[in-house]
C-alpha cells in the first residue's frame, strides 16, 4: 500500500517536471516492480507487456480509426457538416453556435478525438460567428464544448484504450456511446438557447435559407452519414468486428477523399505520417500504463481500496459519487488520456467488485473525462480555442464554458441514475 502511494507521488513529480507520460508511467512502473519483486521479473514483465500490446489484434483498430479521421479531415467534410447544420438552424438566435455543436457531433462520428474535433471546428466556425457579431464567450464556449463529443460519439480512441485495459467489448462501448452522445448534443443546444434567451445580443440570428438550399447542403454530407452507418451499424448488427469495421471505415474514408479530389500523393503521405505519429504516441502511453498497472496490482492497492470502502460501509452509488468527485477535481490538472491511464487500474477492480456493468462505467468515465477537457485551468479544449483566437482572454473562454459544464453535469446525473439509458442499445446488439 505504501509502495503504491509512493509510486504515485514519484509519478506526479516526474510529470510536473515535464517527463512525457509514456516514459513516466513505464519508468516508475518498472523500477517500483523491480524494488518489490525483483528487477529480473520486472524486465520480463515489461518486455511481455510491450510485446502483447504491440502485437494485439484488438488494438489494430487504433491506427485504422485514426487514419479514417485524418482522411475525413483532409477531405474537407467538416466544412460541409458546418454548412449543412447552419442551413437548418443558422436563422435562429444562437443558430451558428447550435450549428457548431451539431457539426462537432457529426465530425466526432468519424474522428474519435476531442482535440482534433475542437481544432477543426474552431478554424471553421469561430470566424463565421465573429462575422455575425456573436459574443466571444458564447462562440468559444460552444466550440470547446462541442469538441468534447469527439471521445464519446463512436468511434472513440479513449473507448478503445479503456476497453483494452479492462477487457471490455469495444463494440459494446461504441454502441453505448450513441445515446449519451446524442443527449450531449441536445443539452448543449439547450445551453445555447438559455444563453441567447437571457442575452439576445449574444447570438444574433442569421439569414434564413430556402428549403432547396437546405437540402442541397444536406446532400453534401451524405458521405459522413453513410460512413457512420456502415461502421457502427455493421458492429451493432454483428456483421463485422470493431477491427474489421475500422478497416472498412478507413477504406471508405480513402474512397471519399479520392472522389472529392482532395487527396494528392503529397497529402496522402502527410496523412499516413500523421497517423503513424499519433498511433505510436498512443501505443507508447498504453504500454507504459500497463507496466504501471501491473505494479499497482502487485502492490495490492486495488484490494486495499476495496477493503477500505467496505469498512466505511458506503453504499455502491455513494462510491460512484465519490469517484466522480475525484475525477472532476483531477480533471482540473490532468488531461483526458492521463486520467484514464492513471485511474482505471485502481478504480476498475473496485467498481467491478461492487457489481457495476463495465460498459456503463466506461461511458461514465468518458463523460467525466469530457468535462475535464473544458474544466479550468487545464481544460485542453480551452487552450485549443485560445490558440486559434489569440486576442481573446482566457477569462472570456472560461466564462463561456460555464453553461456547457452545467449541461454536462445534468447529462452525467442522467447516466449515473439511469444505467438503462446507456445499456439499452448494447443489450440489443446481435451476438
Amino acid at each position: 500500500m505504501i509502495a503504491a502511494l509512493s509510486s504515485f507521488v514519484v509519478l506526479f513529480g516526474l510529470l510536473f517536471l515535464g517527463l512525457p507520460l509514456a516514459f513516466a508511467l513505464g519508468l516508475v512502473g518498472y523500477v517500483a516492480f523491480g524494488l518489490v519483486v525483483g528487477f529480473t521479473p520486472a524486465g520480463a514483465m515489461a518486455a511481455q507487456v510491450a510485446w502483447d500490446t504491440l502485437t494485439s489484434y484488438s488494438l489494430s483498430v487504433l491506427p485504422l480509426f485514426v487514419l479514417m479521421g485524418n482522411l475525413v479531415n483532409h477531405a474537407g467534410l467538416s466544412r460541409d457538416l458546418y454548412a449543412a447544420s447552419n442551413a437548418f438552424v443558422g436563422h435562429r438566435r444562437g443558430g451558428l453556435a447550435m450549428a457548431t455543436i451539431i457539426a462537432c457531433g457529426g465530425f466526432a462520428a468519424v474522428c474519435g478525438s476531442s482535440l482534433a474535433t475542437a481544432a477543426t471546428m474552431a478554424t471553421i466556425a469561430l470566424p463565421s460567428m465573429r462575422r455575425f457579431g456573436y459574443a466571444e464567450a458564447l462562440s468559444t464556449g460552444s466550440v470547446a464544448a462541442g469538441g468534447t463529443l469527439g471521445i464519446l460519439i463512436p468511434p472513440s480512441v479513449i473507448m478503445v484504450i479503456y476497453g483494452t485495459m479492462t477487457e471490455t467489448s469495444i463494440g459494446q462501448l461504441f454502441v453505448a456511446g450513441i445515446l449519451p452522445g446524442t443527449l450531449g448534443i441536445l443539452l448543449y443546444v439547450l445551453a445555447v438557447l438559455t444563453v441567447v434567451t437571457i442575452d439576445p445580443k449574444a447570438g444574433p440570428a442569421g439569414p434564413r435559407l430556402s428549403w432547396g438550399a437546405r437540402f442541397r447542403a444536406l446532400r453534401d454530407v451524405w458521405a459522413i452519414l453513410g460512413l457512420f452507418i456502415l461502421v457502427i451499424g455493421g458492429i451493432y448488427l454483428g456483421v463485422f468486428t470493431p477491427t474489421e469495421a475500422a478497416g472498412i471505415g478507413a477504406a471508405g474514408a480513402f474512397v471519399i477523399a479520392l472522389l472529392r479530389g482532395s487527396l494528392t500523393f503529397k497529402t496522402l503521405v502527410g496523412v499516413l505520417a500523421e497517423t503513424a505519429r499519433t498511433t505510436a504516441m498512443l501505443l507508447a502511453v498504453l504500454v507504459g500504463a500497463l507496466i504501471f498497472s501491473n505494479f499497482i496490482n502487485v502492490a495490492g492497492l486495488p484490494e486495499a481500496i476495496v477493503s477500505g470502502i467496505r469498512a466505511l460501509d458506503v453504499p455502491p452509488l455513494g462510491v460512484i459519487l465519490l469517484l466522480l468527485c475525484f475525477y472532476l477535481v483531477l480533471g482540473c490538472v490532468f488531461d483526458a488520456l492521463a486520467m484514464i491511464l492513471l485511474t482505471i487500474p485502481v478504480f476498475f477492480p473496485l467498481v467491478q467488485g461492487l457489481g457495476f456493468d463495465p460498459v456503463w462505467f466506461g461511458i461514465v468515465v468518458v463523460v467525466v473525462v469530457e468535462i475535464s477537457l473544458i474544466t479550468p485551468p487545464i481544460g485542453m479544449n480551452l487552450f485549443v480555442i485560445r490558440s486559434v483566437l489569440k486576442d481573446v482572454p482566457m477569462t472570456t473562454i472560461y466564462r463561456g464554458i460555464v453553461p456547457f459544464i452545467v449541461a454536462d453535469i445534468v447529462r452525467l446525473a442522467i447516466i449515473v441514475l439511469i444505467p438503462a439509458f446507456v445499456l439499452f442499445l448494447p443489450s440489443q446488439m446481435a451476438p
